[in-house]
């Protein structure tokens, strides 16, 4: 692995990271029951992921045009399933730092709501006092809590699958669309161009079907119809259904590509 592929793969892993631990801030908001600012955390912190991965793109695009003027095209394929592999490990990172993020998160909204800064709050995060905090609140899932799981899901299989269709296109949009452009080189600006459709088309199905589907369970939680556990059971199953969603992004890389290509040809 070079250099210039290990950046991408961090990117990638960062990108990831941060937003499966926003799940976290649900979390954090049901216990200190200030869900309105539990929900701006979250807003920024997938904001900041998604924000994120529109600067992966040039990062690939560069290392494609690369290898296209080189002749070592043949690589790439390789490359973009470590970029893939980086994304799932970072999913399955976050899953197991999700206490940890609880923790961090309940310590966030309770500074917010003392100093009203969100300036602050970041200065404060990366101060020594702050990363104190963040070392003291570092743990992993207990026994209990992986064995909580098969409490109920919460939420329906549909929602599940939805919700694991929805990350594997996120996961897949910009990577199958960059590289549709190195099967159809003479559409690649065409093809690289389609990837918002596919990322746009994974946002909304995730911002129409999974979000309502939490924030009704939030506020089931609030009114007492559903317990903390419940929930917490509930953000578990739909981070290993964004995990799933990873994996299946390797399934469908190259069949999405395909299409990418086609599409770009005859559009």
């Amino acid at each position: 692995m070079d250099s210039p592929l290990l950046v991408i793969c961090l990117l990638t892993f960062a990108i990831h990271l941060i937003g499966t631990l926003a799940y976290s801030a649900r979390i954090a908001g049901v216990r200190t029951q200030r869900i309105a600012l539990s929900f701006a955390l979250f807003n920024i912190l997938v904001l900041f992921s998604r924000t994120a991965n529109g600067f992966l793109g040039p990062f690939l695009a560069k290392r494609i045009e690369t290898r296209l003027h080189s002749g070592a095209g043949s690589g790439l394929e390789a490359d973009f399933r470590l970029v893939l592999l980086s994304a799932t490990i970072a999913v399955l990172s976050g899953i197991l730092l999700i206490p940890t993020g609880q923790r961090v998160f309940s310590r966030a909204i309770g500074y917010f709501q003392n100093n009203r800064s969100t300036t602050r709050l970041l200065l404060r995060s990366a101060s020594p006092a702050g990363l104190k905090v963040m070392k003291e609140s570092v743990t992993l899932p207990g026994p209990s809590q992986l064995a909580s799981l098969r409490g109920g899901l919460g939420v329906g299989w549909g929602v599940l699958f939805g919700n694991m269709m929805a990350q594997a296109l996120l996961t897949v949009g910009v990577l199958a669309s960059l590289y549709a452009g190195y099967l159809a080189p003479e559409f690649r600006v065409t093809a690289s161009q389609l990837s918002a459709v596919v990322n746009g088309f994974a946002t909304i199905l995730l911002f129409a079907l999974i979000d309502p589907q939490l924030s009704v369970m939030t506020d089931d939680v609030v009114d007492g119809k559903v317990s903390e556990g419940q929930f917490r059971r509930t953000i578990g199953w739909i981070s290993l259904s964004r995990l799933a969603g990873t994996l299946l992004a390797q399934a469908v890389f190259i069949p999405a590509a395909m299409v990418i290509a086609a599409i770009a040809v005859y559009v």
